[in-house]
């Protein structure tokens, strides 16, 4: 069995993991100290050298990222860093600021260093108020401490940090609608090109990356290339946070190198709860194909899962027994894209629509055989069509349940109604919660 890897969450079980001292007791922001001294360029190749690829979901290499950046010409360029997280089952960069939260600001300095930036931004969603409030401490004793600010540790390198934070809408989570956000207008994804590495935020190149990526290039540079490129697989370099929730009887966050398999987290998170079969999973979070039992043996990369059918993602591995109505799991999905979809082009903003009416009509039982086919073909005005990627992972839980599981919504239509009990497939047993009035008494 493959062994976990701690090093994002080497410190999560520390006391007050989230404060300064803490981090530097733990060796905190000498890879920076080692950064200031090598050119920018030999930062920028370390990190392609490494293989990292971008943790956000498309796996992009990072360092090839950072060499989009046309010369310096003197003026602004700037990092961003997408800590606006917020797909149903993906939970990774939210606890990573909330116990090490200097682990990112020491990878922003190190990254806006090598590009050249003097300002960086990290956008976080509004709703986390306490991860909010745990970065600005984090940065504020960053600055009181000399890792940020004028002339960092000597070196004549400046840098400016700003934390954002966002009114909350999934849609930002798209790098471009990101930028517009950031610059104060309606979060919508923009048309590339031009890409933002040539004119990001305020139309200056711009290098937009996800908290886990930019948290990992420390360990990087501190560590070196070879400590780093021994884990993982040939082409997914590194260790990477999966997190399991759903019916596993120990859900949580697993660091493990890139090629695990579900199999091996599974053994290491006591199995499914109550020993019950696994019927399916996503192994990306809910804009990837659906996984079966069949896949418990793919390695967790990012070709591995592209050639069985779906996509590493996010590694947010929902885990569901057989107590689940696959039918019910989708349909709730897609009320979430239906909600989240900004509106802008008519394929996401109508196809989500109608995706939600025809699966709801089919969870209650008053579906039609025509109802599945037509499930299909929205699916396929969608994919492809949409002006970003929400519209095509919109579709994604949908055909590939329909793949698998077809029986089951022939089943919703056939007996007019929903042959699950929905009360087993619940992670609590809401009969005993207290009511509202006992809650906060």
């Amino acid at each position: 069995m493959t062994d976990l890897t701690p090093v994002l969450s080497a410190t999560w079980d520390a006391e007050q993991s989230w404060k300064l001292s803490t981090y530097t007791d733990h060796g905190g922001y000498g890879a920076l100290t080692k950064a200031l001294g090598m050119e920018p360029a030999d930062l920028i190749a370390a990190v392609k050298d490494s293989g990292l690829r971008g943790r956000g979901g498309a796996g992009f290499p990072t360092g090839m990222k950072w060499g989009f950046l046309p010369p310096d010409d003197g003026l602004p360029r700037y990092l961003v860093v997408n800590a606006d997280e917020s797909e149903p089952g993906t939970c990774k960069d939210i606890p990573t600021m909330l116990s090490a939260p200097h682990l990112l600001v020491e990878g922003v300095a190190i990254t806006s260093y090598a590009i050249g930036s003097n300002h960086a931004f990290i956008y976080l969603r509004g709703e986390v108020v306490h991860v909010y409030r745990r970065l600005m401490q984090a940065v504020r004793e960053a600055y009181e401490a000399g890792h940020l600010g004028k002339d960092i540790h000597g070196s004549g390198f400046d840098l400016d940090v700003t934390v954002h934070a966002g009114a909350g809408a999934y849609i930002c989570g798209e790098e471009t609608a990101l930028l517009d956000s950031l610059e104060g207008r309606r979060g919508q994804p923009r048309l590339k090109p031009p890409f933002p590495a040539v004119e990001g935020l305020y139309a200056r190149p711009t290098v937009v990356n996800n908290v886990e990526s930019i948290a990992s290039v420390p360990s990087i540079v501190g560590k070196g290339v070879e400590w780093f490129t021994a884990m993982g697989t040939e082409r997914s370099k590194g260790m990477g946070l999966f997190s399991l929730s759903g019916h596993v009887a120990k859900p949580g966050q697993y660091e493990a190198p890139l090629g695990i398999t579900l199999r091996e987290l599974l053994e290491m998170a006591g199995g499914m709860r109550n020993g019950r079969p696994l019927k399916f999973w996503t192994p990306g979070g809910s804009s990837t194909p659906l996984f079966t039992d069949e896949h418990l043996d793919t390695p967790l990369d990012y070709e591995s899962v592209g050639a069985a059918g779906s996509m590493l993602g996010t590694r947010a591995l929902q885990l569901f027994d057989d107590t689940t109505c696959v039918v019910r799991a989708v349909t709730r999905w897609t009320e979430f894209y239906k909600h989240e979809s900004c509106g802008k082009c008519t394929p996401c903003r109508e196809g989500t629509f109608w995706l939600a009416q025809i699966l709801e009509r089919i969870e209650d039982g008053h579906g039609t055989d025509a109802d599945i086919q037509q499930l299909l073909d929205t699916c396929e005005s969608i994919l492809g069509r949409a002006f970003c990627a929400l519209g095509d992972g919109a579709t994604s839980c949908i055909t590939s349940s329909v793949k698998l599981f077809r029986d089951e919504y022939e089943q919703h239509i056939q007996q007019g109604a929903c042959p699950f009990d929905h009360s087993a497939s619940a992670l609590f047993d809401y009969d005993s919660a207290p009511a509202p009035e006992e809650a906060h008494a």
